[in-house]
């Protein structure tokens, strides 16, 4: 590179200093460039994935219509994603929704350092669901990449316990988008990390509020039933 180039691109290397307007316009147009890729993404998913998002809200419907729980987990960001799916459901901001049960596999910390010190960190989660879960329960993991090997794990296990299973990845799906163990795994078609979990949280948002649109008969039933009671 010569020696020219490199002093446009670092002028403070060289005595000079940035031109702050022409910097803010790059930077503007950074800004707009991944605003319009992030709405491009989220509609190129949901065109192509707009009946395996309702399929992924029946799935959780009826584990709560039988009685069931579910289990998030992820890694990193994604375990982010686990923490946020599960406090929409436990605490609906819409009112006259009731909370339902998710349990966030990646909250305790000391359940899962001692596992990861003592077994290996594929276990992480495998051992929580043994633990806790129960046939019918449902199990929803988040991984960009769709490889991750204890959430791959955990699937296998679940299935084998007869839970429900949901996926969300990124990318070309990885592994859990053929995997046998998951039922219904939601692919974003991108290689940018950030537009893929930027849609996740837009797909279960949007799982959400289906979730409590197929329940919402079942609990009218439920109230009169119970002699009108609200939930």
């Amino acid at each position: 590179m010569s020696d020219d180039r490199l002093e446009s691109l670092y002028p403070f290397l060289h005595g000079g200093r940035k031109d702050a307007s022409r910097e803010d316009a790059a930077l503007l147009e950074s800004v707009r460039q991944k605003a319009a890729h992030s709405v491009e993404v989220k509609r190129g998913f949901f065109d192509a994935n707009g009946q395996r998002v309702v399929d992924a809200a029946r799935t959780i419907a009826e584990v709560y219509r039988g009685g069931g729980r579910l289990f998030a987990m992820g890694n990193g960001g994604s375990s982010c994603d686990a923490a946020h799916f599960a406090v929409e459901f436990l605490h609906p901001i819409t009112a006259g929704r009731p909370a339902l049960a998710v349990v966030n596999l990646v909250a305790d910390t000391a359940m899962m350092t001692a596992v990861g010190n003592d077994v290996g960190f594929e276990h992480v989660f495998v051992r929580q669901l043994i633990a806790h879960a129960r046939a019918g329960d449902g199990l929803v993991g988040f991984s960009t990449s769709g490889n991750s090997a204890n959430l791959l794990a955990a699937f296998a296990r679940a299935r084998e316990m007869g839970l429900a299973t949901i996926g969300f990845a990124g990318g070309e799906g990885g592994r859990m988008a053929v995997s046998d163990d998951v039922q219904v795994c939601l692919t974003v078609a991108t290689d940018s990390i950030h537009r893929v979990q930027e849609c996740h949280v837009a797909t279960y948002h949007i799982i959400w509020d289906l979730v409590h649109t197929l329940l919402a008969d079942d609990r009218g039933e439920l109230e009169v039933r119970g002699g009108g009671e609200g939930s």
